[in-house]
């Protein structure tokens, strides 16, 4: 299926490449790859070191920039390597490119009849996922394909939700896969296959478990009492089962009241307890799992309602975004075992979503405007804004070997936040 792909008109999709400046491709520099929906321990976190500590009102050095289809896909990286996934007319596309220069390396796609129910873009809304030489992504409509990564050639694709009489979500498929082993595991939503793990070589079925509805949420894998365990967040509440076989271990019911209501920030697991958060009135709850089941630590519906952003636990605190509307949203400081809020800022950068890096936060709030934050339960401490993006921005940064790739619906700019 390699080269079936017809390339757009050159007015409709231009290659913005002309702020290049010559880089050594990050395979060949400190720091790490972002291969999976928020990184890659999963939490949002990076281990990337000698960053700059501010930048002028003009942002960090711009080192390339493209124009993609429509999308709210966030892109993944490998081996001095970019993937995005966008949509181009009727066809859902995977393109890979240089990850220091923007360079086109591979370009593939396949039909999408997808249409947004609420007057959204018709990209695709989930990240892509590299394992070896295998990129793994999950369309709007529910077509989970592997393709190989260092030609985009497409080694096997599955229709889930045709294959598993999945109903049209609200916004269409929004959940990540998870590469586990030889497993993928995906928040299908289907007849039987609430949650399933197919092969990643072959795509055949693994496991499939419960009935429950598909989520916005990408879940989270852990080792815990010496098993892996896969923890979902679906559409009606906590469900963690064992990642070899399905098994279901732990259930709790969460969810808003109102039936126009999703669920989406990711399970933020620290040891035996797990925080899960939404809005639509929703709020939080932190759980212990223990032999008796979960149990509630605490619950409170004012403590922090996450929208789509994952919150970032470091040190006993969380931080994370409250609110379901951009004008309510705001960036806040909770206590992880209690829930008491610590600080709120109303510095209005929206619903933005982060990275965290040296002890800060490298926040993109959705009207585009970058922040530097640092890390503390004391106060909100902005060091550096700038506004590099237009509206809106809400596909979380990724930070990769010193380069910040941050993306709205239809722009994608890598930024260098190296220290000269």
């Amino acid at each position: 299926m390699r080269g079936s792909f017809t390339r757009p008109p050159r007015w409709l999709f231009p290659l913005l490449l002309g702020l290049q400046v010559q880089l050594p491709l990050p395979a060949q520099t400190g720091g790490e790859d972002w291969p999976r929906f928020l990184g890659p321990r999963g939490d949002g976190s990076s281990s990337e070191t000698g960053l700059l500590e501010g930048w002028s009102e003009e942002g960090p050095p711009l080192v390339w920039e493209r124009s993609l289809g429509r999308s709210f896909s966030p892109p993944v990286t490998s081996a001095g390597r970019i993937v995005v996934f966008h949509r181009i007319r009727g066809q859902e596309v995977v393109e890979c490119l240089e990850a220091g220069t923007g360079r086109p390396i591979w370009k593939q796609g396949y039909p999408t009849r997808y249409l947004d129910r609420y007057g959204y873009n018709n990209g695709p809304r989930s990240s892509p996922a590299i394992d070896g030489d295998r990129v793994y992504t999950f369309g709007a409509e529910g077509k989970l394909t592997c393709l190989e990564f260092s030609t985009g050639r497409i080694l096997w694709q599955r229709w889930i939700n045709r294959d598993y009489r999945v109903p049209q979500n609200f916004f269409g498929v929004g959940s990540a896969p998870v590469v586990e082993g030889n497993r993928i595991l995906v928040n299908a939503g289907g007849d039987g296959a609430g949650v399933l793990a197919v092969d990643k070589r072959s795509g055949e079925t693994i496991w499939k478990t419960g009935d429950d509805e598909a989520s916005y949420s990408t879940p989270a894998v852990v080792d815990l009492d010496g098993r892996r365990v896969a923890m979902f967040l679906t559409r009606g509440g906590f469900l963690a089962v064992d990642a070899a076989d399905g098994r279901e271990l732990y259930r709790y019911p969460f969810r808003s009241r109102s039936y126009e209501s999703v669920n989406a920030a990711t399970p933020v697991v620290v040891g035996n307890h797990v925080f899960l958060s939404a809005t639509y009135n929703t709020g939080a709850v932190l759980l212990e799992l223990g032999s008796q089941g979960p149990t509630e630590v605490w619950r409170d519906r004012m403590a922090m309602q996450n929208h789509w952003a994952t919150s970032l636990y470091r040190d006993g605190y969380l931080y994370g975004v409250d609110g379901r509307h951009e004008g309510q949203a705001n960036l806040r400081c909770i206590e992880f075992l209690t829930g008491a809020v610590r600080w709120k800022s109303s510095r209005e950068l929206g619903r933005s979503s982060f990275v965290l890096a040296e002890g800060r936060l490298i926040l993109l709030g959705e009207r585009g405007d970058l922040a530097l934050v640092d890390l503390s339960p004391d106060s909100y401490r902005e060091k550096a804004r700038a506004r590099v993006l237009t509206y809106p921005c809400w596909a979380p940064p990724v930070l990769s070997h010193g380069l910040l790739y941050l993306r709205n619906e239809i722009r994608l700019i890598c930024l260098d936040l190296r220290k000269k």
